[in-house]
């Protein structure tokens, strides 16, 4: 049994989206199952049901406002350099309403129902063995993930939803009496849950360097300098996911495939511009040919 795994990542998703459309369109690989979080778990609803040209489309055109009803963020340009500051403003009246985040992405939730319809959803359940996402149970302290075959459509769109927020910049979600939010915050990238779901052979691509080839700049007001360190921290989970699902990858003779960014795509990834993600997908695409070269 194959099976696609995909890292957390934000807008270097539309790199993650060129890997796989090189493997499925050249390599011809047929995937029982999928499995993401965050970045991930957009994508591999997309990729179960064979809509690569829709992805593209998706991916390679969002926006701020596709993802951010209140945005904590503003996009600014400096030169050909694009990059993303904190909102005070926006951030203040959180505060004021007695919010516990920064962010609302309520509309990243009406951009997934939108874009992945019932029709999709029962066409991956006739097609696929499982696709899972990765969501974070912060009231359990436990990371927990969510097949398709247990959930109804409405569900299973909430579970994407929610495996994507990045608290606190964007919404804490309640299910069942259980606060919930990105499943980055536990499991970056679930390939230990891919083999013990069955799979035998697992592609699994991780949306950073191998190694990091250059200093990072820390920000410079506490807000940033937050992004900076719950980046750090994610870094250090994904290395853990990584090393672990090695680990299990030897114990159950399971081939494993990684497939890592060759660079540093980026510093911030919540910067969502079409022309570097254009540019990632095709990155992307070409990493994958020359690995198979």
């Amino acid at each position: 049994m194959r099976a696609l795994v995909i890292s957390g990542g934000g807008s270097k998703g539309s790199f993650a989206g060129g890997v796989a459309q090189y493997l499925i369109e050249r390599e011809y690989r047929e995937y029982d199952m999928f499995l993401g979080t965050s970045t991930g778990s957009l994508l591999v609803p997309h990729l179960a049901c064979g809509r690569l040209g829709k992805l593209y489309d998706i991916f390679t055109n969002v926006q701020q406002h596709d993802i951010f009803s209140v945005s904590p963020f503003v996009q600014r340009k400096k030169g050909d350099r694009e990059f993303v500051s904190i909102d005070f403003v926006n951030s203040l009246w959180q505060f004021i309403k007695r919010k516990r985040t920064f962010g609302e992405s309520k509309a990243l939730k009406r951009n997934i129902r939108r874009n992945f319809t019932e029709d999709e959803y029962k066409l991956i359940k006739t097609l696929r063995h499982d696709v899972v996402v990765t969501v974070a149970n912060l009231s359990m302290n436990r990371v927990e993930y969510k097949s398709i075959n247990e959930c109804t459509y409405e569900e299973f769109c909430n579970w994407i939803w929610i495996s994507c927020n990045y608290i606190p910049f964007m919404s804490l979600a309640v299910v069942d009496g259980h606060e919930y939010a990105d499943g980055g915050l536990g499991s970056v990238i679930p390939i230990r849950e891919a083999i013990a779901r069955g799979a035998t052979e697992v592609d699994a691509i991780v949306l950073e360097a191998e190694n990091m080839d250059k200093q990072k700049v820390l920000g410079k007001n506490p807000f940033s300098l937050m992004l900076n360190l719950f980046g750090h921290l994610l870094d250090q989970v994904e290395r853990n996911d990584i090393e672990i699902g090695k680990l299990a990858a030897k114990a159950n003779n399971v081939k494993l495939n990684l497939y890592y960014t060759p660079t540093s795509l980026t510093e911030n990834s919540l910067i969502f511009s079409k022309r570097l993600m254009e540019k990632w997908w095709q990155q992307g695409y070409d990493y994958a040919e020359q690995k198979h070269s």
